[in-house]
């Protein structure tokens, strides 16, 4: 296990010594990075969980957030001062960028100090800021004067969001609106693939073909890429890893961890790297495209626990590639997969315990963009993230890839196990507030962990993830929100009984505002993630939907929720078994690199992106409390729709019984 003072090394001390399992070459040094780009308010868990459980194993391993420190370098006096060079370059600069222009010097100054309130160091500026007379007001300001429908004579915009106290909330929204002036002045001079939360992500998403991406890591350096390049020479020059461990997510991360990968590559040859995460277990699952290992040595699926140790014994000589764990390696010019012998995945009682040590949990920048009260919780505060079980115990919803590893393998935790990781991650910490990452967590675990903190005394904040099913009775709910619960979210999708039991979804509309009901009425904020475009929906389902989504906020069961378009995804029931859902796919591009989205035909013929539009817009007014008593057919200006067959009370029938 890695101890502070331990003499850094750039290679095993007897790298040129021979290997076997009697003359075994040192465990390498394994160094986590998250590339950019990530969320900003707290660390993606990936390298925490890995950097615990290769500590637990003995394994020195070190992690760092290139995500975050790429924007703090944006934001820095030589970042502003390269953006301002850049813009006065541009021959036709758009209304964006001549404000930047004018307040360049401006920007530049009081950057500092917005960044600091907003990393929770300076609270006592959410007064200047609020005073409107601080902060230059750019284009992204504009949203804050538009009334809401029916409060129109409100003086204040933003009071259904702050009312007249939320002091730091209202700072923080405009100081958010502050830095995405900047973003767009980024985009504009410097490059407009670079967003927040996602960096190319084109290049990447569902993109059967390596070449866009290859053209692009063969491009000149952006000033962006090369502030990647000179904080990742840093990061390799403190911690001289033998192997670097890139988990990609999410698409928008693909782009810069190829750069990252690239710069190792050329510039320290006998550095291992392996690419993982999200957006490989998904989209790369028949990865065949030889440039990859350009840059990559190993390309790994699913868990990363197995996989890691299957990975570290072969570089020690112990184990033969052969002998790898999920596993793309480049063999002769060929993309091969190991799929492995067959040998158990760790419980998830002994993964060790995520820490966060090496990464700078006093510089996360505590955004509020969009202000939806749970996208609040994404991106507002610095949460620990936690799993309370491996998978989804339900796994039959027909939208989902259940088949594969990260949802279909499914085991909880015991209860005492984590709470000991909740009361290890505190004290590390200094933070008592837990997001609890799981695909949905199962009610008997929540219950048991719920027993634990109460007999502990452990008083923490906690939200997640949960399905909307009976057993969530207001006797476990109340228990739930003793403990510390304040926020769940779960899936409402389409709020139509015949298309809930074609997703296998496994509840019902009048089960969904019973358990909902009863998470509000314990003081717990409700979101409903909420779909539409799903295969055979009509006109008349989205309608009914809506509808019912306009009463289970008039009744007080949901508070928050966001409305999604259905995409297929080849490894969910849908695209696996299309004929059971009434469409026809369309045939996907052949390619090497990515695939995971699959276009389908629906015969019911309905224009969804045009209803989106008023989906959207019904929800925006119901989180407002506005329209909360108005004819649904008012939100879609686009189209004429037919009349809501639900009638009107449902919903407070089914939570009175009759």
């Amino acid at each position: 296990m890695w101890r502070p003072g331990v003499k850094p090394r750039s290679r095993p001390d007897n790298a040129g010594a021979l290997a076997s399992p009697l003359n075994p070459l040192p465990m390498p040094r394994v160094l986590s990075l998250i590339p950019p780009m990530t969320q900003l308010n707290t660390p993606y868990p990936s390298t925490a969980y890995l950097t615990g459980f290769l500590r637990s194993r003995g394994v020195d391993a070190r992690q760092c957030d290139l995500s975050l420190l790429l924007v703090l370098r944006l934001f820095s006096a030589e970042g502003l001062a390269t953006l301002r060079e850049a813009a006065s370059a541009r021959p036709a600069p758009s209304e964006s960028l001549r404000f930047h222009l004018q307040e360049a010097e401006r920007i530049a100054q009081l950057m500092p100090r917005v960044l600091a309130f907003l990393q929770g160091r300076d609270a006592t500026l959410a007064h200047r800021i609020n005073s409107r007379a601080l902060l230059p007001e750019g284009p992204r300001f504009a949203q804050v004067d538009v009334a809401i429908p029916g409060q129109e004579d409100e003086p204040d915009p933003l009071a259904w969001a702050f009312g007249t106290l939320g002091a730091q909330d209202r700072a923080r929204h405009l100081a958010t609106l502050f830095l995405n002036d900047v973003m767009d002045a980024v985009r504009e001079a410097l490059d407009p693939r670079f967003e927040f939360v996602r960096y190319g992500e084109k290049l990447a998403a569902s993109q059967p073909h390596f070449d866009p991406l290859a053209a692009a890591l063969a491009a000149p350096e952006t000033a962006l890429d090369r502030w990647l390049r000179e904080l990742l020479e840093a990061t390799l020059a403190e911690h001289q890893p033998d192997v670097v461990l890139l988990s990609c997510p999410f698409p928008g991360s693909v782009y810069a961890a190829f750069r990252i990968a690239q710069t190792i590559k050329a510039r320290h040859p006998h550095v291992r790297t392996v690419l993982g995460g999200g957006y490989v277990n998904t989209e790369l699952r028949e990865l065949a495209e030889p440039r990859v290992f350009d840059h990559f040595d190993f390309v790994t699926l699913d868990a990363g626990e197995r996989v890691l140790l299957a990975l570290l014994e072969h570089l020690q000589g112990q184990r033969g590639k052969h002998r790898l764990v999920r596993a793309f390696v480049r063999e002769d010019g060929v993309v091969r997969y190991i799929p492995g012998l067959p040998e158990p995945e760790l419980p998830i009682d002994q993964t060790g315990t995520p820490t966060w040590d090496g990464l700078p949990l006093g510089q996360y920048l505590s955004l509020l963009d969009m202000l939806n009260p749970m996208h609040r919780l994404w991106s507002d505060g610095r949460w620990n993230k936690l799993t309370v079980a491996q998978g989804c115990y339900w796994k039959k919803c027909s939208f989902c890839d259940v088949g594969l590893d990260y949802i279909g393998r499914y085991e909880a935790a015991q209860a005492t196990v984590l709470a000991d990781r909740i009361e290890a991650i505190v004290q590390e910490t200094g933070q008592t507030g837990f997001h609890f990452v799981d695909e949905a967590a199962p009610p008997k675990a929540l219950k048991a962990l719920a027993d634990e903190l109460l007999t502990r005394r452990l008083d923490i904040s906690w939200w997640g993830n949960v399905r909307f099913e009976k057993t969530f009775s207001p006797a476990l709910v109340e228990k739930l929100a003793e403990s510390g619960c304040i926020a769940i979210s779960g899936g409402l999708e389409v709020a139509s009984d015949r298309l809930l039991k074609l997703m296998n979804k496994g509840v019902t509309v009048d089960q969904v505002a019973r358990v909902t009901k009863a998470f509000a009425d314990h003081g717990v904020l409700v979101h409903a993630y909420l779909m539409y475009g799903f295969p055979t929906q009509t006109m008349q389902d989205t309608v009914d939907a809506l509808e019912y989504v306009r009463q289970l906020f008039e009744e007080g069961c949901i508070h928050s929720g966001f409305f999604h378009r259905f995409t297929c995804s080849v490894h969910a029931p849908v695209g696996q078994r299309p004929q059971e859902f009434g469409v026809q796919l369309l045939p996907l591009e052949p390619g090497r690199f990515a695939k995971n989205d699959v276009g389908f035909v629906d015969p019911s013929g309905v224009d969804h992106d045009r209803l989106g539009l008023g989906l959207r817009r019904g929800l925006y007014n119901f989180m407002h409390g506005v329209g909360l008593d108005w004819d649904v057919r008012r939100f879609f200006e686009e189209m004429r729709v037919p009349k809501p067959t639900v009638k009107r009370g449902h919903i407070a029938r089914a939570l009175s019984g009759a």
